[in-house]
């Protein structure tokens, strides 16, 4: 029984990699439900209320990040407001499309016919495209980049201390 929970957990993590390239799928929620298996189903007295406390710090950090930075990076590449939204929405519709390569051209697709109706500029339209990008791609990093020192902190909890 505890081999299928740890292939559970393990699936968890890896889901929640996969989740950085199809968004649909909650990378935070996969990474959750592997240490709630853990925490409920292998060993209850393993992990610290501090290491739950990082945790949910770490997961807010997560989420917000990838929202912060999209929209910081679609305003900074000179997008509006509605540039904004179309990037969110076309990250969402664009893993559905042609995944995982439509979370990269959908939004900026998105993004580039917004900015071309609300200003008429071509050159302005593809450089807030570009922000949409840009602010993709450093979201993908920084989930990356929090996510696997979540799964690292989880090791080190487990297996070193």
């Amino acid at each position: 029984m505890d081999m299928l929970l740890w292939v559970l957990v393990v699936a968890g993590f890896i889901v929640s990699y996969i989740g950085l390239i199809y968004p649909v799928l909650p990378s935070p929620l996969f990474l959750w439900i592997s240490l709630l298996i853990y925490q409920f189903f292998i060993n209850a007295n393993e992990l610290s209320i501090w290491f739950w406390i990082t945790m949910i710090l770490l997961t807010v950090l997560l989420i917000i990040s990838d929202i912060i930075i999209n929209s910081k990076a679609v305003k900074r590449f000179g997008g509006s407001k509605w540039g904004e939204r179309m990037a969110a929405i076309g990250v969402i519709v664009g893993s559905f499309i042609i995944p995982p390569i439509g979370v990269i051209v959908v939004p900026f697709v998105l993004v580039f016919i917004t900015e071309m109706v609300q200003k008429e500029d071509v050159e302005k339209a593809f450089k807030s495209s570009l922000g949409a990008l840009v602010g993709f791609l450093g979201g993908t990093i920084a989930k990356l980049i929090i996510q696997t020192f979540i799964i690292i902190w989880f090791v080190i909890s487990v297996f070193i201390w």
